[in-house]
């Protein structure tokens, strides 16, 4: 990963990256989706922003419903040559479920390897924390209920929980015996993931411009200067960012504190460091996000530094891209301090592209993000 990435979430914790068997090569993760799952990678829908009065995060119901339901995706990192061509194969579909409900309240990846077959390496999900609470989810989601829905003689699709959610992956027969068609499955589970992906980030968009006009408030280095911070995560025992541990020592909440609460209650955790661009960090919510420092000549005012004198007050802006381009994110966000989102399309060299971004700057190609 590109040591300039800034993220205000990042590692695993320990209790996180133990499993039962201790392979941490394939982290299977299971979700459900309130949305619509067939709505493919276009522009996302929803709308959040983040409530400086009340300290919390606040979403609309819909988007909210989405975000803690999550879309299904399938994440698993096997080896090939560990696998066999087309999965475990099972004489009725029943026992496909059976092995299924099995290997996941069992976190089980052997058997989950066997199951899918080398065809999940396409769909792996590269946020290791969002893959292990999505897998917990649907695992007691298939405990709960399942239902088979016979679309032909040799193709069955499994419907689980009491919403009868169907699972992308349909079950096939082949040859007469049962097996779990994972290819079929593939771009249904990478639209759901991605979807759900993207309407996730747009409020952290949102919530960084109250959070950047909150920190301007106050002077928090004594200077007598009012500035926009330049980290998203405060250096130890200084508040050089957005974010700092709720024990500090003048004992304020920092503008993100809400934000990194909840973020942690999933299992990701801020990096406090010296370094800025301290490597590992990784994705929150399949996204990376970079502060930036400037604005161009498409910008509203023109092109422009923020800082002047190491101080940042000529404004703020914020880029967010994919961490995997095509199976966590396909658009590229940016926002500035008036507010407006932009999403753009950067194609396979989205993370070079965005992650070498030093201004805002909206041109024609990007489009407004939905409110």
């Amino acid at each position: 990963m590109n040591k300039s990435v800034k993220t205000f979430c990042a590692r695993i914790p320990e209790s996180l990256r133990r499993s039962s068997n201790a392979d941490h090569h394939l982290e299977p993760a299971f979700g459900l989706n309130g949305g619509n799952p067939r709505q493919r990678r276009g522009p996302v829908r929803g709308r959040g922003q983040w409530s400086v009065v009340s300290g919390q995060w606040s979403l609309f119901r819909g988007l909210w419903s989405v975000v803690l339901s999550g879309a299904l995706s399938l994440s698993l990192a096997a080896f090939a040559q560990n696998a066999t061509s087309t999965g475990r194969k099972f004489a009725s579909p029943e026992q496909a479920i059976d092995a299924l409900r099995l290997a996941t309240t069992g976190c089980d990846t052997n058997a989950l390897r066997e199951l899918f077959g080398p065809g999940a390496l396409d769909v792996e999900n590269p946020d290791r924390v969002q893959a292990t609470n999505e897998w917990k989810t649907f695992s007691a989601a298939l405990a709960e209920k399942t239902h088979l829905v016979h679309v032909s003689d040799s193709r069955i699709v499994l419907e689980v929980g009491t919403d009868f959610w169907p699972f992308p992956v349909p079950i096939v027969k082949q040859s007469g015996r049962w097996v779990f068609d994972t290819a079929a499955g593939k771009d249904e589970l990478l639209s759901r993931r991605i979807g759900k992906n993207e309407l996730a980030t747009l409020p952290v968009m949102r919530a960084y411009v109250d959070a950047q006009r909150e920190y301007a408030s106050s002077d928090h280095n004594g200077d007598g200067v009012l500035q926009y911070a330049q980290r998203l995560v405060s250096s130890p025992g200084k508040e050089d960012g957005l974010y700092w541990p709720p024990d500090d020592a003048t004992g304020r909440l920092s503008p993100l504190g809400p934000l990194v609460a909840s973020a942690a209650a999933e299992g990701y955790v801020p990096v406090i460091s010296e370094d800025e661009d301290e490597a590992e960090r990784g994705p929150f919510h399949g996204y990376l996000f970079k502060i930036l420092t400037r604005q161009g000549k498409h910008a509203p005012g023109g092109k422009y530094n923020y800082v002047i004198n190491g101080r940042m007050i000529g404004g703020f802006a914020m880029v967010a891209w994919p961490a995997d381009y095509g199976s966590s994110g396909i658009m590229t966000f940016i926002v500035n301090q008036q507010g407006r989102v932009y999403q753009k399309d950067l194609g396979p060299k989205t993370s070079r592209l965005a992650s070498h971004l030093k201004a805002y700057d909206p041109d024609p190609s990007w489009t407004l993000s939905p409110d």
